[in-house]
């Protein structure tokens, strides 16, 4: 089983990644974790705290001369905005003389559609300003990373992941983009918006001015495509085996993402049955079933079915608005203009970086559940005897 998880606030000491259950002797590149890290920082409609950091990635556990030995893995991203912070956010308690540098960054303005409020109300803080730090997508630059090792697992076997973008806020790609493409834009580090569509990505930045131009946040949609998936991965059996769920909430657990599509899924709930299944063919030269289409995304009763895995994110706009919109006081329960802290005003490539790491979290759980193995040799070797079994079926 693969199990991660992340620690770290965003204007804290740094951001930890811990990752266990990778199996010893897979090589691993500090340089594509830190490209990784570099995509996540890129997009148009950042904000100025993008500016502050260059994160890199520092791994001090789990891995030697260049390879996993099957030890739990740790990387550490350094937060360079802590320099700015350290008085407001010590560790320590402050003798009284020097208490008053906390109160200056105090958050008593709940932001509609952020966490503030909720979480001071469940953890008994009238000051919001603990919860934001943890609830930020700062933190998604440790998943970032994480989502970096389980990638060069994936890659291991074959399969590559990559994303873009097909709605920034009115304005929308309206085609299928191919493989090919998608890739491509993927690899575009100029790209501004990572939307394979020149023409269509003019118009998106000039939807992101305009929000920037009112003082305004923008939202959309980015698309997730897993290419040269096994057959076989997730099961039918269980609830929480099914690897449709189990990206539904790896997806919507991005922060400001509240909506997720596999495949044709929204357009598909408009349609008849005979609109919507993807017929099968069997390929007797290449001893391959085969789909006429992939509305299914690649998934169908919870199990990979060999095609492209398709996944979307509908991504709010976020909820740090400089033209700020009405609140109440958490402490004298008064009617006030929400807070505003440095934020962007559009995250859709980014976002759509983080989707990638979290999906291929995922499946490379899944491919560890399907095909074991403490060494990659072994994994290697059982992967084999099922691709053998799936082409004598």
């Amino acid at each position: 089983m693969l199990r991660f998880y992340t620690a770290g606030e965003s204007h804290g000491q740094a951001l930890l990644a811990f990752v266990s259950g990778l199996p010893a002797s897979l090589p691993v590149s500090v340089d594509f974790i830190n490209h990784e890290l570099h995509r996540r920082q890129l997009g148009y409609g950042r904000g100025g705290r993008q500016k502050i950091e260059k994160d890199r990635a520092e791994i001090f556990a789990g891995v030697r001369r260049g390879e996993t030995i099957g030890a739990p893995i740790a990387i550490r991203i350094e937060n360079r905005d802590w320099a700015n912070w350290e008085k407001i956010l010590p560790v320590e308690a402050l003798p009284e003389s020097e208490g008053g540098a906390s109160d200056l960054k105090k958050l008593v303005a709940p932001r509609p559609g952020h966490a503030d409020l909720a979480g001071s109300q469940k953890f008994n803080f009238h000051d919001a300003r603990y919860v934001l730090e943890r609830a930020s997508a700062r933190e998604t630059a440790a998943r970032v990373a994480a989502g970096a090792l389980a990638k060069q697992l994936l890659r291991e076997f074959g399969t590559e992941i990559a994303s873009h973008s097909v709605q920034v806020g009115h304005v929308k790609l309206e085609r299928a983009a191919t493989w090919n493409e998608i890739w491509m834009a993927n690899g575009d580090i100029e790209s501004p918006l990572r939307c394979v569509d020149p023409k269509v990505q003019d118009r998106m930045k000039a939807e992101v001015d305009a929000a920037n131009g009112a003082n305004d946040t923008v939202g959309g949609v980015f698309e997730v495509i897993v290419h040269n998936v096994p057959i076989g991965l997730g099961s039918h059996a269980q609830w929480d085996e099914k690897l449709d769920g189990r990206l539904a909430q790896a997806i919507l657990s991005i922060q400001a993402v509240k909506g997720m599509e596999i495949g044709a899924g929204i357009a598909a709930a408009n349609s008849f049955g005979s609109e919507v299944q993807d017929e099968i063919s069997y390929d007797r030269a290449a001893k391959k079933f085969r789909r006429s289409s992939n509305r299914a995304g690649g998934l169908e009763g919870g199990i990979a079915n060999g095609e492209d895995i398709v996944v979307r994110g509908y991504l709010k706009p976020i909820s740090t608005l400089r033209k700020p919109l009405g609140t109440a006081d958490m402490v004298t329960k008064e009617p006030i203009q929400a807070a505003y802290e440095r934020s962007d005003w559009c995250v859709v490539p980014a976002a759509g970086v983080a989707a990638e790491a979290m999906v291929a979290l995922v499946l490379a759980d899944a491919f560890l559940q399907k095909f074991g193995g403490d060494s990659l040799p072994e994994m290697r070797r059982n992967f084999e005897g099922y691709a053998r079994q799936v082409e004598e079926f």
